[in-house]
């Protein structure tokens, strides 16, 4: 399954609001989000940005896929 190319900084947030993840801080144009796994924090950044860059979308899915002990791909599917 492809990345969505015209995510927002918005649409992010409510994808990554199913698995969990809230917004705890922003500082100027970085968005911070933070989810509480098996009693360890996880924090992610993403930019404001409209639209995010694909590669770091590809980068925020990797590294929640990876935290949530799942596949990119099935995470996409998720969201």
């Amino acid at each position: 399954m492809k990345i969505p190319r015209d995510l927002t900084a918005n649409d992010v947030i409510k994808m990554l609001s199913k698995l969990g993840y809230v917004v705890t801080r922003q500082k100027g144009s970085h968005i911070r989000l933070t989810s509480k796994l098996n009693d360890v924090e996880h924090h992610i950044t993403i930019p404001d940005h409209s639209p995010i860059k694909l590669g770091t979308i590809n980068n925020v899915l990797k590294d929640v896929a990876e935290k949530n002990k799942l596949t990119k791909e099935k995470l996409i599917e998720l969201l």
